[in-house]
């Protein structure tokens, strides 16, 4: 993500489901940022992960052996990683029209914000069961009359 002309960085972290579990925007691509980024993503969580898939940047390689440990799986296989690629698919079509931020502030709290009502909204499936659109749209209208009910209290 640009902010201020210069890039940043948004790291997130979804379950098998694609449920959001986490997400961090950063001024670097490190192994400090990685090992920061994961050590809150196990403080929500709570527990160690049996597997990780991750692009190949060699900085999740050290940040995964320093905070989990080597007993996780760490997974970098090009192929694996489509899921956490498709999930950033509407940060991007919602970011690119406005053509980057002013400020790192301005842009941590609009990629939060957005996560997390994305998540809130997000029709899940069980199973992998097929939802007909009668079936999504009643669940969307339903989360949105009471996320609009909670914001005018």
């Amino acid at each position: 993500i640009k902010v201020g002309g210069q890039w940043r960085y948004l790291y997130r972290a979804i379950d098998r489901a694609g449920n959001l579990l986490d997400s961090m925007l950063s001024e670097h691509r490190d192994k400090h940022a990685a090992r920061r980024f994961l050590r809150r993503l196990l403080d929500s969580a709570g527990e160690k992960p049996l597997r990780m898939t991750t692009d190949k940047h060699p900085a999740y390689t050290k940040a995964i052996r320093w905070i989990v440990g080597r007993k996780v799986l760490h997974r970098q296989n090009q192929y694996l990683n489509n899921r956490m690629e498709q999930s950033h698919r509407p940060i991007k079509q919602r970011y690119y029209p406005m053509l980057g931020f002013q400020s790192f502030e301005s842009a941590s709290r609009f990629c939060s914000a957005f996560d997390e009502l994305r998540n809130y909204l997000r029709i899940r499936s069980e199973d992998d069961e097929p939802n007909p659109a009668s079936a999504r749209r009643e669940i969307f209208i339903t989360r949105w009359s009471a996320l609009m009910t909670e914001l005018a209290a």
